[in-house]
């Protein structure tokens, strides 16, 4: 419909159509939905939306909304975007059909059609900016914090890594696979053995203890990396970067007490931790996330290069009235009227 638009130079169009609530802010920021929103509000052709009263048309039940749209919007509403809410303007028909239970009569297209033309706020109607729909859609990234120990336990989870097993098998065939396959067995063989050195003695000050030697808890990635290879050099064994990397992710341990793992000396995000969060356009990124965030979690940061622009319209939000629970007191006294009537009731059964 947009396409069908004349150009501002030839004058222009406007047009509405009826859509379900879902265009108002179904998909996330980037998603299809989300930049067709974008596309119509950035171009500024949204000019206003009524939301009708529900139980309208034959077939369905459900809310719906009227989106006005045009090219040659006046001077007045350049910038802005017109919310009416007409839920309330209806009268029921005699006779339904189907889902169909009410309609708009006279008075109440005549009081719509004032509230649009009229353009000033009020109970039924609110108008905003066009960048007060949109929001960015920022990535909270937390540091990854590992601990590292050549346990028993955690070596065992080497069987359950995929790339530990593709030690022990082999894409070629005949003799060339049975080499590599006897070449991974021996690589196996020679890391656990490696893992095992990893396992000293700590010093116990209580002889009920047990005596079995227990590996050193590491909490810096860096620190524990480093005793590996230089355990590993001196039984002349080089760690190629698959295999570390499997030992690496067998032997560790989520800890919020360890160091942080860097990567080029930059903070490594924990996927686990990841959020996301909507700011207003209109609000800056840093002072937001100085407010909201960093209070509960100080080592948080944005990784800017996921953020996105979205736009939706929370028209529901923008007109609720808030109503407040009924008093405690009235709320008590209707529970003990009903228990007397349950006694009542139980105590005729009874006799």
């Amino acid at each position: 419909m947009l396409s069908k638009m004349k150009r501002p130079h030839q004058g222009g169009s406007r047009l509405a159509i009826v859509f379900t609530g879902s265009p108002l802010f179904t998909g996330a920021a980037g998603s299809g939905e989300s930049e067709i929103r974008r596309w119509i509000i950035e171009n500024d052709w949204l000019e206003a939306i009524v939301a009708l009263p529900d139980q309208m048309f034959y077939n369905t039940g459900i809310s719906t909304y009227v989106w006005i749209l045009t090219n040659r919007k006046a001077k007045a509403r350049r910038g802005k975007v017109q919310l009416i809410n007409g839920v309330n303007r209806f009268r029921k028909m005699r006779k339904s059909l189907g889902d169909k239970r009410k309609e708009l009569g006279p008075d109440d297209i005549d009081a719509l059609t004032r509230r649009y033309a009229d353009f000033t706020e009020g109970p039924e109607v609110k108008v905003f900016d066009n960048a007060d729909f949109g929001f960015h859609r920022i990535t909270v990234e937390r540091p990854l914090r590992l601990n590292f120990q050549a346990s028993p336990e955690r070596i065992a989870r080497l069987t359950d890594e995929k790339t530990w097993q593709a030690l022990l098998t082999s894409k070629k065939k005949g003799a060339a696979a049975a080499a590599e396959i006897l070449e991974g067995e021996a690589t196996k063989k020679a890391v656990l053995d490696l893992l095992k050195t990893l396992a000293a003695p700590v010093d116990r000050t209580s002889a009920a203890q047990s005596t079995e030697p227990t590996a050193p808890l590491y909490k810096n990635r860096d620190a524990f990396t480093k005793s590996l290879k230089s355990a590993a050099k001196t039984r002349g064994l080089k760690l190629a970067a698959p295999v570390l990397k499997v030992i690496l992710s067998a032997l560790s341990e989520r800890d919020e007490s360890a160091d942080s793992c860097t990567d080029n000396g930059q903070p490594e995000p924990d996927p686990e931790l990841r959020d996301y969060e909507n700011v207003p356009l209109k609000e800056d990124i840093s002072a937001y996330m100085e407010r909201e965030v960093l209070p509960h979690v100080p080592d948080a940061w944005v990784d800017h290069s996921k953020t996105k622009i979205g736009y939706e319209i929370p028209f529901t939000r923008h007109f609720y009235v808030y109503e407040p629970p009924r008093p405690l007191a009235i709320i008590r006294g209707e529970i003990e009227a009903l228990e007397g009537e349950i006694q009542g009731l139980l105590g005729r059964a009874l006799t």
